[in-house]
């Protein structure tokens, strides 16, 4: 874990999510583990924005569509709920473009 940037923050994110997992465990839709980590965000005062928005560019132009993240924790970790039983490429290349 020494690689991480931001360390501290990494891992209050971190004890979050094991907290929200404890508590409910599997199962749930990605929008309940959404409302459950917001709560404890704001439970422990952390700083976050919910569905953040961001615009695409493309080459000249900025796409009509968006792009949201899920959280964007500390003004500067964006983190990424995946309710899915095993990562595949397109889950990190969808992070990595983030």
């Amino acid at each position: 874990m020494s690689n991480i940037i931001y360390k501290e923050e990494s891992y209050q994110i971190i004890g979050v999510l094991f907290e929200v997992y404890n508590n409910l465990g599997s199962g749930f839709s990605e929008i309940v583990y959404k409302d459950a980590i917001e709560y404890e965000f704001k439970n422990l005062e952390i700083p976050y924005t919910r569905e953040k928005e961001y615009y695409v560019n493309y080459k000249d132009v900025i796409l009509a569509h968006k792009l949201y993240a899920d959280f964007v924790v500390f003004d500067k970790i964006i983190l990424e709920l995946k309710c899915v039983d095993s990562f595949h490429n397109k889950h990190i290349s969808q992070c990595l473009n983030y």
